[in-house]
């Protein structure tokens, strides 16, 4: 059994959005947000290279990679570190592909990033100290984009 429980891929599928994180040739970060991410395997993520060029190159050099998933309305999430591998062909990335687009996806899929996932960590934001609840999180968080997104 890999380190991604039953827990963490359903809320890594549901959230879809992840946070990549690489490192520039010149030493320097780089975070790209990836809408594509989404768990392969116990051991992997993966993401699709729909536009990521910078995220591509660092790689190529450098396949250190943490992402971050995290639910906007509960503030809670997970970091995963790992090493990132970049496949533009072969019967891997063919699965892939076929799996996107199976989902739907209609882009171009330059590369496919699959991540060995090395490490997990909680994000969890600091108001959880304070003892405020999860719904009391969810309902601030829903309040506000809905009057950012109803504006009439």
């Amino acid at each position: 059994m890999g380190l991604l429980t039953q827990e963490i891929k359903e809320f890594v599928k549901q959230a879809k959005l992840g946070f990549v994180a690489t490192v520039c040739p010149d030493g320097t970060p780089n975070l790209s947000p990836k809408g594509t991410t989404t768990v392969w395997d116990d051991d992997h993520l993966v993401f699709a290279d729909i536009h990521s060029p910078g995220t591509v190159t660092n790689l190529l050099v450098n396949p250190s990679i943490e992402i971050n998933v995290v639910d906007v309305f509960t503030r809670k999430g997970y970091r995963f570190k790992g090493i990132g591998k970049v496949l533009s062909e072969g019967s891997l990335f063919d699965e892939v592909v076929t799996f996107y687009k199976n989902a739907g996806s209609t882009y171009i899929i330059n590369h496919i990033v699959l991540v060995k996932v090395e490490q997990i960590n909680p994000l969890l934001s600091p108001v959880y100290d304070t003892g405020v609840l999860e719904n009391d999180v969810i309902k601030r968080w829903s309040d506000y984009w809905d009057s950012i997104y109803t504006k009439g």
